[in-house]
């Protein structure tokens, strides 16, 4: 098993691609195969495979969940650290706060469009802790 902590600060709310760091750490580790588990220490912050070709898929994933999940402080009552507080605990709720893909032959098995994203709710984005192990 390999084990590695990083720690990513997303420069917006949004969608922001990890991939890259991911597999350095999977071709750090010289499991040729074995499988990736990715694991994110927050409950505003989340983790998903998405399309990762066309920038539109993700400005309209963005956009419905800000729909789903708006930060107007009037419709929640847990605000303690601003309107985007509940908000950004739905989205994670709705989403994943950990990943396991497959490694083979010391690379992720992602499909072709294929990306990992940290998914930052926050409006001000701290920096975020993840776990990536990898084990073969």
């Amino acid at each position: 098993m390999h084990q590695r902590q990083l720690v990513i600060k997303a420069p917006r709310q949004g969608l922001f691609e990890i991939t890259h760091q991911i597999a350095e750490v999977v071709q750090q580790s010289q499991l040729a195969r074995g499988m990736c588990h990715i694991f994110v220490q927050h409950t505003s912050a989340s983790l998903l495979i998405q399309e990762n070709a066309d920038p539109s898929a993700r400005a309209d994933l963005e956009a419905f969940f800000e729909r789903l999940a708006t930060s107007q402080a009037h419709l929640f009552t847990h605000t303690d650290e601003g309107p985007d507080d509940m908000p950004s605990h739905i989205k994670s709720a709705l989403t994943q706060c950990s990943l396991t893909i497959p490694v083979v032959d010391e690379q992720l098995a992602l499909g072709t469009w294929q990306g990992i994203y940290l998914f930052e709710h926050r409006l001000q984005t701290p920096p975020r802790r993840l776990f990536v192990s990898v084990f073969g």
